[in-house]
């Protein structure tokens, strides 16, 4: 009885209990709680930095690629001849599929 008597009236305050579970709660224990979603959203924040750095290094090689058509004529036909299988009037066109991919 001593030892009720020897805790302060604000620790014994039932709103104040339950606001600090569920506090607790929320921070530890949660789907959402803080320590997962921070290491989850790093994780994440991780891979997409690096698709980024994937897709800018792809955005200046298309920009290298796009220089060299519109400076080069030969280029430019190379480039229609391979994406596009283009040829010339007096030529045929022979297209071999590609071999599978061995598998390791």
């Amino acid at each position: 009885m001593k030892l009720l008597q020897q805790i302060p009236a604000w620790l014994k305050n039932k709103y104040l209990l339950t606001g600090l579970v569920f506090a607790v709660w929320l921070c530890f224990f949660d789907d959402q709680d803080i320590i997962t979603t921070h290491f989850k959203h790093k994780s994440e924040l991780h891979k997409l930095e690096k698709s980024r750095d994937f897709f800018l290094g792809q955005i200046e090689n298309t920009k290298k690629e796009l220089e060299q058509l519109k400076s080069d004529p030969a280029t430019l036909e190379k480039y229609a001849r391979e994406k596009y299988w283009m040829k010339r009037d007096n030529e045929d066109l022979f297209i071999l599929p590609e071999p599978p991919a061995e598998k390791q």
